[in-house]
């Protein structure tokens, strides 16, 4: 199952788009905004992992 009934689907219903189009898309590097966002993701994730998996302050009374 390809790209193919989707692409029909969408332009049956008004939204035409070719099958080329998404394959096109899916072979672009990634943008400068997705780099990023996977960097702060990493990073994000790091510091919640040296945060003992947890958010937010220590909560008073807590040993």
């Amino acid at each position: 199952m390809g790209v193919e009934p989707i692409s029909q689907t969408l332009t049956a219903s008004g939204w035409p788009i070719a099958s080329s189009t998404y394959r096109a898309a899916r072979r672009r590097l990634p943008s400068t905004r997705q780099r990023c966002d996977a960097w702060l993701t990493q990073q994000v994730r790091r510091l919640h992992a040296d945060n003992y998996d947890v958010y937010g302050a220590r909560k008073y009374g807590s040993p």
